[in-house]
């Protein structure tokens, strides 16, 4: 059984509102999320699955996983999606002293700024399973880091939810400018995979485009 709503309940939005949730638009815009990569093929499914509906996204990656495979990051760079910083070891804030944490986001910062292309810096930040101590919080946003959580939860690496579920989770849920979050991970792949082609071609034959989030998203 999930504790963990599908669609993020108003009044926790409002207890964090220094937290990105959504972004605010009118357009037809989905904002599709993608945690715990770069991974060996799947990654590479994800992105060849986006490209023919010219969807771009935000991939939130573990900083070990992309010193074990830049060139994948690269892909992911190379093909116009937007990046952000998942820690390097995917580690819980909740359970975590609050100056390891921060230390764990700058080891994944300094590995995810080498491999750029630009010294652009990356400042989306998305905590492992939305785990984070206010005072880490607080502390990552003076760094000027902006915290991205989620309006629509796919629930994709829950072994308990159908992958039919999981498709229903984000197509009766999301709307203009939600954030959706898939994983393109191992553990999420069997319910990913089969999901993310019929939302990218269910949205699309609404009028939808997908769009990938920056900072500038996060300030509106």
């Amino acid at each position: 059984m999930k504790i963990t709503p599908t669609k993020t309940p108003f009044i926790v939005k409002k207890l964090f509102p220094d937290y990105v949730w959504e972004i605010s638009t009118k357009k037809k815009e989905l904002y599709l999320t993608f945690d715990d990569g770069p991974t060996p093929d799947i990654t590479h499914w994800v992105l060849d699955t986006l490209k023919p509906f010219n969807a771009k996204a935000t991939f939130f990656c573990i900083g070990n996983n992309v010193t074990k495979h830049p060139e994948i990051f690269s892909q992911i760079v190379n093909e116009g999606h937007s990046i952000g910083n998942h820690t390097h070891n995917h580690i819980k804030g909740w359970n975590t002293e609050t100056e390891q944490y921060l230390g764990n986001v700058s080891i994944a910062e300094k590995v995810i700024a080498s491999q750029m292309r630009q010294p652009t810096p990356v400042d989306l930040f998305r905590p492992p399973y939305g785990q984070i101590k206010p005072n880490q919080g607080k502390k990552l946003m003076a760094l000027g880091y902006k915290i991205v959580m989620w309006d629509v939860l796919s629930f994709d690496w829950d072994n308990t939810v159908s992958n039919q579920e999981c498709l229903n989770h984000v197509i009766s849920k999301s709307k203009n400018g939600s954030i959706v979050v898939f994983h393109d991970s191992i553990k999420a792949s069997n319910n990913m995979k089969y999901a993310l082609p019929k939302v990218l071609e269910h949205f699309t034959e609404k009028g939808f485009s997908f769009k990938s989030i920056s900072s500038i998203d996060t300030l509106e």
